[in-house]
């Protein structure tokens, strides 16, 4: 069931029409590739994904990783995915021709990545991760490091993971307390323990590289003494063979969903043999990682935002395919039964679905645009496309991830019994999705993360820059009768976020901390509703474009669906952001009075 698993029509217009993303040939860094070249690596990841990646979709979700005598086995086709994706340039794609990578656009690279996260999200994150690590390095390493590590990772001989989390101190990393103790021969002992490691340990490499914070020994408390270091789980010794580097897999965790990649618990020095070398200066660990988790964490939004689309196209054929019901009208019981797309309903929770989706994808590449402009430019401008990235990663993350599941969760419901049924994939993809809020960062931290920081940060330079992005969509929609009025409304949301958020700073500036933090997610929620209303207000832009300059007769339907897709996001996604904006202005502190004891229900 259901071969589509994005819409290739949909990424086309996003790449050509909204983002425009043959200008970026225009820079140094770019100009060596070209239309025809993004569009081969688009067919390709395609074929990847048809041919790689789905086919074990399911078989991965049945047959999960195993903790066997200390080591853990994965499903066979993560050696050959590995494989592919490390020939392919896959791996290596955004990285510098001079170490061996395509210098790819990170708008061109989102496309492979979301067809791969698509067809089989469990699969895609071992690439994906070992991309991230080998980035680091990159950007931070030696060039002893760069040379040693990195070629074999781009080969996907070696997975690259990130250790962040331990058990005593879960997202609150100023607690960690693996330490580094400094041996003197260019490396230090580490003994500590991480958990929730994805891909942390499989004998689908030769090796496993983690970048894992730790804290050198009298360093001091809090994120000021965290440094990086390079643990790998097999170590270079004499005559340059490998050797085990007393990093040891505690065992696995068994998870609802996304069950194909191992999420591990390791110990580090359990024989005071383990050797990690620092990448970095000390006490810049976290400054180093935020590189790896900013970008996992747009990840994170991507992976949702591409297993709902792959929920929306499985909804999407079961409805057109699935007879039931006649019109209200009908009066006749003895006529055929209609297709199930037909009924009202069940075009509302598609419209909710695509809405999600097309909205999602449009940020993400927004993004990804982003990322590549602050690598194009110089000076202010270079700025400005950082801080448009910063204010709008937490929001990249959470709104995929949360409305994600309200997707996969209606698209389950178009198919009735049968959905929740693994006959069909919606079932999986509903617990695949669970994650994503989860992952790289819960919603409150993003949340905390969006008002507490990003908001606020270099006097709210950050956020205006926002603002002036939104106005610049709202000027141009105004010039077009038909998106006047939606524009319209985007203005009055924008008024009223600006008034929240001066109201909620003013509370910051009585010392109330507490109070200004205690709803940052409602906050995100309704900043999220926003920035999605403008990147529907944005297609829209150039849908009206599209139709200007005339379009195909056989494109007719894809333009029009998505003016109604934009339509729908206005009347019943945007309203939502009244209630949200209600209650932070009252700002009364519910939350923050709540006692503990107040949930116990004992005699």
């Amino acid at each position: 069931m259901a071969e589509q698993f994005v819409g290739e029509k949909n990424l086309n217009f996003l790449l050509y029409e909204v983002f425009k993303v043959e200008d970026l040939l225009q820079y140094p860094r770019y100009a060596d590739h070209s239309r025809e070249e993004f569009d081969m690596i688009s067919d390709m990841a395609m074929k990847m994904g048809k041919n790689l990646f789905k086919p074990c979709l399911s078989e991965m979700d049945k047959i999960q990783p195993e903790y066997v005598g200390g080591k853990v086995k994965v499903h066979p086709a993560v050696k050959t995915i590995m494989k592919e994706c490390g020939e392919g340039g896959w791996i290596s794609a955004l990285a510098p021709v001079e170490l061996g990578g395509q210098q790819l656009p990170h708008t061109i690279n989102f496309i492979p990545m979301l067809i791969f996260a698509a067809t089989n999200y469990s699969a895609s994150v071992y690439p994906m991760l070992t991309s991230g690590a080998a980035h680091l390095i990159e950007s931070f390493g030696t060039k002893e490091q760069i040379d040693h590590y990195i070629p074999k990772m781009f080969a996907g001989l070696w997975q690259g993971t990130m250790a962040l989390t331990e058990p005593q101190a879960g997202s609150s990393l100023a607690d960690i307390s693996t330490i580094a103790v400094p041996a003197g021969d260019g490396y230090y002992n580490i003994r500590g323990q991480k958990l929730f490691i994805s891909a942390g340990d499989h004998d689908g490499v030769e090796n496993v590289v983690h970048l894992a914070l730790a804290r050198i020994k009298d360093a001091p408390a809090g994120v000021k003494g965290i440094s990086l270091f390079i643990v790998p789980k097999y170590r270079a010794g004499e005559n340059g063979k490998l050797v085990f580097n007393d990093v040891n897999c505690a065992g696995i965790y068994h998870k609802l969903g996304y069950r194909g990649a191992p999420i591990t618990q390791l110990s580090f020095g359990e024989n005071d043999d383990c050797r990690g070398y620092l990448i970095a200066q000390p006490g810049k660990g976290l400054f180093a990682m935020f590189q790896m988790m900013n970008a996992a964490r747009i990840e994170v939004g991507l992976g949702a935002a591409a297993i709902a689309s792959a929920a929306y196209y499985a909804a999407l054929e079961y409805t057109r395919e699935r007879p039931q019901g006649r019109p209200i009208t009908a009066k006749d019981p003895t006529t055929p039964q209609i297709p199930i797309i037909e009924h009202a309903d069940i075009k509302r929770m598609l419209l909710f679905q695509r809405a999600v989706v097309e909205g999602s994808l449009s940020l993400l590449m927004q993004c990804s645009l982003y990322s590549d402009m602050e690598l194009v430019t110089e000076g202010e401008e270079k700025e400005r496309y950082n801080l448009l990235l910063e204010i709008l990663t937490p929001v990249a993350k959470s709104y995929p991830s949360e409305m994600g599941i309200l997707a996969v969760s209606q698209g389950l419901q178009c198919l009735g019994g049968y959905g929740y049924c693994d006959e069909f994939p919606l079932e999986q993809f509903y617990r695949d999705v669970r994650i994503h809020p989860i992952h790289e960062g819960t919603t409150g931290i993003q949340g905390m993360d969006l008002l507490g920081r990003k908001v606020t940060m270099q006097k709210g330079k950050a956020f205006n820059y926002f603002l002036e992005e939104l106005n610049k969509t709202i000027l141009a929609a105004t010039e077009d009768s038909e998106l006047t009025p939606l524009a319209r409304e985007l203005v009055g949301a924008v008024e009223n976020l600006k008034k929240v958020t001066s109201h909620l700073i003013g509370i910051a500036l009585k010392g109330s901390p507490d109070l200004f933090l205690a709803d940052a997610t409602l906050y995100l929620e309704a900043f999220s509703i926003i920035g999605i209303a403008w990147q529907w207000l944005k297609q829209g832009l150039s849908v009206r474009e599209a139709v200007k300059k005339g379009i195909k007769p056989n494109e007719q339907n894809f333009y029009e669906g998505k003016l109604y897709t934009m339509r729908y996001f206005f009347g019943y996604e945007l309203p939502k952001i009244g209630g949200l904006f209600k209650r932070l202005m009252k700002a009364d502190g519910l939350t923050v009075a709540m006692k503990s004891e107040y949930f116990q229900d004992n005699a």
